[in-house]
């Protein structure tokens, strides 16, 4: 199943602490609000995603906890990102500084910045358009590298700062470039 975005527009325009307290009423819920106010209701993936974003956390988990540059993030973390929507990648990453730089309170709720890195990976009823507005939304909030891959059309496109999406066909790996120094992802099992 496909996300649901459920445009409430002609009544109110949802406001973050609007969406704030529809996610916390309803925890059992995966939600996220795009930028122009939309509420997104997102269904649980399907196992062969599970698997795919658990592999994926794991890696850059096991290169951070290496590196301890910074902290990671699954995709029940929420980052209301200063472009205006409020976002759950599927992976996410934060300098240290940026971590210790928020209070205790704000360690705890949804993370009131942009991650440095995001990686979202589509399953098989997701939009590669309306994902790709998602990495757009990252990128305008001060994103500086993010990953979309898109195991169904085998390809991944690259975003980086000031530069337009680079699309590639079934990469083999990707580089985790001068944000994740040292990382290399392995992405050949997306594609088989």
């Amino acid at each position: 199943m496909a996300a649901l975005t459920i445009n409430l527009n002609s009544i109110s325009n949802l406001s973050r602490s609007q969406f704030r307290q529809i996610a916390d009423d309803n925890p059992d819920m995966k939600l996220e609000r795009d930028k122009q106010g939309n509420l997104i209701v997102m269904a649980p993936t399907g196992g062969e995603t599970g698997n795919w974003n658990s592999d994926l956390n794991l890696e850059i988990g096991l290169w951070n906890r290496t590196s301890k540059a910074g902290k990671t993030f699954d995709s029940s973390t929420g980052f209301e990102l200063p472009a205006g929507g409020d976002r759950s990648p599927d992976v996410a990453w934060i300098t240290i500084d940026k971590w210790e730089a928020l209070t205790p309170d704000e360690q705890r709720g949804f993370l009131p910045l942009c991650p440095d890195f995001a990686l979202e990976l589509m399953s098989r009823s997701d939009s590669w358009v309306q994902t790709q507005a998602k990495m757009v939304e990252y990128m305008e909030s001060g994103c500086r590298l993010a990953w979309l891959l898109d195991p169904k059309g085998k390809r991944a496109a690259i975003y980086r700062i000031g530069k337009p999406p680079e699309l590639l066909t079934a990469p083999e790996s990707l580089s985790g470039e001068d944000v994740l120094p040292g990382f290399i992802l392995d992405t050949r099992f997306l594609w088989s």
